[in-house]
């Protein structure tokens, strides 16, 4: 065999000076793993991303290194916030009065020219729409450099007259100011009385249906919270119910209309038993009253 050129070799043996193209076991093993996407992920994405992090984690932990970024930081943010279009110069308040306005102002305790990013706009929106007399506001930097704190008044609808002075109350019964005297706002309704403000829809609604009487009408008074007192000049009264107060009233001008009840010398007129209205007499109609009950009895005497 050997002079036909052949060489026998034992089956297992590698020739020698040959390497043998079959992986060890470790690299065959590590070879199963790349073809799986997520260790192939892991390995050229997470242990760089692992390094670099850990890296970092140490150099930060250093004091210095963390101030030296953190003025890095500040100093950045200062140089973008003194740029021109950034700069706030002024305020602007609409949709309020000159009290209100002051008011508004008095919340903004910022010295201008300041920039927007010095200003706490969500801050400053809470406070404005706390503000009593405040139904809605907004709170927005306009272009140009000018906060603009657009307010939507509360109109109030009564005046309310409580132990501590005359307060003006919206149609929701939110409390929107004060005045000293009643003839600065005259030409709202009055009422009275402990939680009269908590039912000031019935009380508007009384006041419309007694529009026919409107002048001679003086204020409603709330009585024990439970009901209320129509309250007329010549010291009239109409007594209303706890329940339907509207209809009763309704029922009250209608006999004034028939019969001018309300023209008459009465002093109270008492509806809150609907089914027994009473009267309760002026003193000249009760000394009428007496006289003519006189004169009867001495007319039966003398028969």
């Amino acid at each position: 065999m050997r002079a036909l050129g052949f060489r026998l070799v034992r089956a297992g043996a590698v020739p020698q000076g040959r390497r043998d193209p079959a992986p060890s076991r470790l690299g065959y093993r590590w070879q199963r793993l790349m073809l799986r996407p997520l260790f192939r992920r892991l390995v050229r994405v997470g242990l760089p991303v692992m390094a670099v992090s850990l890296v970092a984690g140490l150099w930060a932990l250093a004091p210095a290194n963390r101030a030296a970024v953190v003025a890095q930081v500040v100093a950045i943010r200062d140089e973008i916030a003194a740029r021109p279009e950034f700069r706030v110069t002024g305020i602007e308040i609409t949709g309020a009065d000159a009290a209100l306005s002051q008011a508004v102002a008095g919340l903004v305790q910022v010295s201008f020219p300041v920039s927007s990013f010095d200003l706490d706009l969500d801050r400053l929106h809470a406070d404005v729409a706390a503000l009593s007399a405040v139904q809605a506001a907004t709170v927005a930097i306009r272009p140009g450099g000018v906060l603009q704190v657009a307010v939507t008044e509360r109109q109030p609808v009564a005046v309310w007259r409580h132990t501590d002075g005359l307060r003006l109350i919206d149609a929701e019964g939110v409390l929107t100011g004060m005045i000293l005297d009643r003839a600065d706002r005259a030409d709202l309704p009055l009422i009275a009385g402990d939680g009269a403000m908590e039912v000031i829809g019935e009380a508007l609604a009384l006041f419309a249906a007694a529009e026919p009487v409107g002048d001679r009408v003086r204020g409603l008074v709330r009585m024990g919270k439970r009901r209320w007192d129509l309250v007329l000049d010549r010291d009239q009264r109409v007594l209303l119910p706890e329940q339907a107060p509207v209809t009763a009233l309704e029922y009250v001008l209608a006999l004034h209309q028939a019969q001018d009840l309300l023209d008459r010398d009465v002093t109270v007129v008492d509806m809150r038993d609907a089914d027994r209205p009473t009267l309760r007499l002026g003193t000249s109609s009760v000394n009428a009253l007496r006289n003519v009950t006189d004169v009867s009895a001495e007319d039966g005497a003398g028969n």
